[in-house]
Parts: C-alpha cells; structure tokens; sequence
C-alpha cells in the first residue's frame, strides 16, 4: 500500500461533547502504556495537628491509558495547540500563590 495522507474523522458522541472538568493530573506507567488520571480536587478541612500534612481529596473524574508507541504523538499535539493558544493569547503563566 503507497504512502497515503490520512485524515481521522473525529465523532465525538453527543454525551460527551460538554467534556468533563478536571484541576488535577497524575499519570504513572507500565511497560506497555502510559495511563493518564484526570481528577477534581475536593473540599480540604483543616487537619486537627497543624504538623499534619495536608491531604486533598482528589476524584478520579477520566483515566486514559496511551499506548506508548503513541506518547510522542501526544507531546507534539499538545505542544502545537499550546503553541497556537499563545500566539492567539499571549503566554500560559502559571498560577500565583495566594497572597495572605
């Protein structure tokens, strides 16, 4: 089979096309793939030791597990769109830490 452009026709079902919201990221791996949880933090309560550390609740709201033959693919669209979102925006700064 020649080389042939591809073009993936993307359909997004209609019950997920609002997403889903999520502030947190971890992703670990294995061998074969990487796996991506997306979370949402909870609400904290003060521990009663204030040399406790403290612990967030975070709900698991999507994992996603990637292939890592298919890692490299996701860096290059990730860098592309953050890329285009700055030359549209202007820089992704990080947050600031709370001022007291």
């Amino acid at each position: 089979m020649p080389d042939r452009p591809i073009e993936l026709k993307i359909d997004v079902p209609p019950e997920l096309e609002g997403g889903t919201y999520a502030n947190v990221l971890n992703v670990w791996h294995t061998a074969y793939e990487f796996t991506l949880d997306f979370g949402v933090m909870q609400q904290v309560g003060e521990p009663e030791d204030p040399d406790a550390v403290l612990q967030v609740p975070v709900r698991v709201v999507s994992r996603v597990r990637i292939p890592v033959t298919l890692l490299f693919e996701v860096l290059k669209a990730l860098n592309t769109n953050m890329s285009g979102y700055e030359a549209t925006f202007g820089p992704i700064r990080a947050p600031e830490a709370p001022t007291e």
